[in-house]
């Protein structure tokens, strides 16, 4: 009789790990097996609205990088068409193997219709991923919902590419929530900040970051 209660208890174990597929990856560390890309300011260059000081959009304090910008800002250089942004674009670009992006997200409710961060680089078009904020959800670009209910709290985001292997992965809180085919290779680098959408966004738009790494597998 004990020996088949020991055996049930085994059953049901092993089918807590195997049974579903997203539960068994959340359990693993999705930097296993990469690498810790050394990171100093030298790696960090800021974009922010042309006309206005960086102090005004963006400040790092406590181990905290907090950005934000409104919807009627200026682009980041004169000339350009694209929407308003706080962002930082991080060094070393890449154009092979497979890197990784890690960092803790806080977005306060009522930022919608804009990237936290991405991907940018591709063979079609000029961005690889685009992670958005739209009421509380994480979307690949406009469409796919990755994640829900993500304002006033803390959140990690890993962002995975295999270039080699075109793929992207991304994972919420360590739980592995979409993989999907890349745009292609080409001189790839992440960035991570506040970026407007091209359309439904809120007048102003903030995140905030702390703990960011770059990881590589050799």
């Amino acid at each position: 009789m004990k020996a088949s209660y020991r055996h049930l208890l085994l059953f049901l174990v092993v089918l807590i790990f195997f049974i579903d597929d997203a539960r068994m990856v959340s359990l693993v560390d999705p930097t296993y097996g990469f690498v810790d890309v050394m990171l100093n300011e030298s790696n960090f260059e800021y974009q922010k609205p042309y006309d206005t000081p960086l102090c005004q959009r963006y400040i790092y304090q406590n181990g905290t990088h907090r950005f934000w910008v409104y919807s009627d800002d200026k682009p980041h250089h004169l000339g350009s068409n694209t929407q308003p942004r706080t962002e930082i674009r991080i060094l070393p670009d890449y154009t092979s193997g497979v890197w990784q992006f890690e960092g803790l997200a806080f977005i306060p409710n009522g930022t919608s219709g804009a990237t936290i961060v991405q991907i940018h680089g591709a063979a079609h078009g000029n961005t690889t991923s685009l992670l958005r904020i739209y009421n509380g959800e994480m979307r690949y670009y406009s469409t796919q919902v990755i994640d829900t209910n993500l304002y006033d709290r803390w959140f990690k985001v890993n962002l995975i590419h295999d270039v080699d292997g075109g793929k992207v992965i991304v994972f919420v809180d360590n739980k592995k929530k979409l993989k999907i085919h890349d745009q292609g290779p080409g001189l790839l680098h992440f960035k991570f900040g506040v970026y407007g959408a091209p359309r439904n966004i809120s007048y102003y738009m903030e995140s905030r970051w702390k703990d960011v790494k770059i990881y590589k597998k050799y």
